[in-house]
């Protein structure tokens, strides 16, 4: 994807160093509210889909929340023909680079979940683009996968427009949910897999970073995949 792989050749140019650098205001977390309208859900693992960027940083720190079973990096929308990382990098295949979470409603619920994404994972004012990468691909969107996830992710992206967190129109789109095509071996655990990596130090371990500092009793210091 061309931001990320400008990125990383700069970074090799300059040095790593140059990639260490606080994350920009456009990036910064927000300290969102607790829902109002919490998620009823009821007992069994739950699935949840969530576009926010690239899907390296969106999967990294769901993948650090108690309560998150897996995190999957992969592709929302479109045809399954089509989701490969070079069609959909091209941005013409009406995907979005997205992360299906599944997790334990016991444990950690829907409004919950949603409350870190708006926080720390992905700038709800910033349409088709999140930090150096552009394009619908890239877009931030909530993915429903159950009458009452829909009913809350509604509610809670109301309550947030009312509170006037940020300076500018929150656009995150609520989407239906129309397939979920997993992405390339390589891309899945990419952040745990390479945390030196330019793109990673400088745009994701931050997201991370904040999950830690914000939310400290639903962190959990190991990266989890069933």
């Amino acid at each position: 994807m061309r931001g990320r792989a400008a990125l990383a050749a700069a970074a090799l140019a300059l040095g790593l160093a140059a990639c260490q650098q606080p994350a920009l205001a456009a990036e910064s977390a927000v300290a969102a509210p607790k829902a109002k309208r919490v998620a009823r859900e009821g007992k069994g693992l739950k699935t949840a889909i969530f576009a926010g960027g690239c899907f390296w940083g969106v999967e990294a720190v769901f993948s650090h929340v108690k309560g998150v079973r897996s995190a999957v990096s992969g592709y929302h929308g479109g045809t399954e023909r089509q989701a490969s990382y070079n069609l959909v990098s091209s941005g013409m295949t009406e995907h979005a680079e997205a992360v299906k979470v599944t997790y334990d409603p016991n444990v950690i619920r829907y409004d919950q979940l949603l409350r870190i994404f708006f926080s720390v994972v992905a700038d709800p004012t910033q349409l088709n683009r999140q930090g150096p990468d552009t394009g619908t691909q890239y877009r931030s969107a909530i993915v429903p996968t159950s009458a009452e996830q829909n009913a809350v992710a509604k509610a809670y992206i109301a309550q947030l427009k009312a509170a006037k967190l940020w300076d500018r129109p929150i656009v995150t789109r609520i989407e239906r949910a129309q397939g979920f095509y997993p992405a390339e071996s390589y891309h899945q655990d990419f952040a745990a897999k390479n945390p030196r990596h330019a793109y990673i130090v400088r745009w994701d371990a931050p997201k991370v970073a904040a999950l830690k500092r914000m939310y400290p009793r639903v962190y959990s210091a190991s990266f989890r995949r069933d």
